[in-house]
């Protein structure tokens, strides 16, 4: 079986990816984000993954690259990751009591000469009416800065997020339906795992779209 490599540096895609019983690999890819900005969210998503995914195709050739980049949108703002406090209760005021979308673009790259199986996937996020205090002392625990929008879908003590629509691992920054379907796309036959089962177990979430997403995988 050919190897698995997953082209990010984030804990939670390592994290997320593991539920699959796969083993893999981390490449962190050496990419400027600023590079890849189009009008469309959503091909800006993929056009980041891509870039990732094509960076450690050239140093990890004949192996199956894992890439997603994720991207958190109010409006027509593009929520990065802070730098500091300053930006992290910015980010966080701006999102309180409303609803954004958080987009990801999944790249699997199967071998060089092949086109690569992509998806764009979009989840609409309501965010809870928190107070000045919690946002506090979750920037005070420095949780903010290396997360897209400055928050944690899954962190328990905060708990930012009223209700979504759509895929819950998306918002961590992986949707795993998605990516088990890509995996099989590019002839990469995944594990007897049900994504959707071992998703729910996880985060202790019931979700609602998976069976709509799985429809034909084999699982």
């Amino acid at each position: 079986m050919r190897g698995i490599v997953l082209a990010s540096g984030s804990p939670r895609r390592r994290e997320l990816l593991g539920l699959l019983g796969l083993p893999f690999e981390v490449v962190v890819p050496r990419v400027k984000e600023d590079t890849a900005k189009y009008e469309d969210v959503k091909k800006t998503a993929m056009g980041l993954a891509r870039m990732k995914a094509e960076v450690v195709a050239h140093v990890r050739q004949g192996e199956v690259i894992v890439a997603s980049d994720t991207l958190v949108v109010l409006g027509d703002r593009v929520m990065g990751k802070p730098d500091n406090a300053a930006e992290a209760l910015a980010v966080l005021h701006a999102l309180r009591g409303r609803k954004h979308e958080v987009t990801s673009g999944i790249v699997v790259h199967d071998r060089p000469g092949r086109s690569p199986a992509v998806q764009a996937v979009e989840t609409q996020v309501w965010m809870r009416d928190y107070s000045d205090r919690e946002i506090a002392d979750y920037i005070a625990r420095d949780e903010p800065f290396d997360k897209a929008g400055a928050y944690a879908i899954q962190d328990r003590d905060f708990r930012p997020v009223a209700r979504i629509k759509g895929c819950y691992t998306n918002v961590m920054g992986l949707p795993l339906c998605h990516l088990y379907v890509l995996l099989e796309q590019v002839g990469f036959t995944p594990p007897p795992v049900s994504p959707h089962r071992a998703c729910e177990i996880h985060t202790g979430q019931r979700c609602l779209v998976a069976v709509d997403i799985l429809k034909g995988a084999n699982r």
